[in-house]
């Protein structure tokens, strides 16, 4: 499992500096029916707007 994540999205509740991810847990979902073959077809379900 990752140590560390890192995320550019300041705006969420969860960015902490240095770029990191203060979340306990990530959900990366993808959004179409088929299966993701490149980081554009996924989405971040743990983000939480500021």
């Amino acid at each position: 499992m990752a140590k560390d994540v890192m995320c550019e999205v300041s705006s969420c509740t969860h960015w902490a500096e240095e770029n990191k991810c203060s979340a306990d847990t990530i959900f990366v979902a993808f959004h179409s029916s088929k299966e993701p073959t490149r980081a554009e077809e996924t989405d971040c379900k743990t983000f939480e707007s500021k």
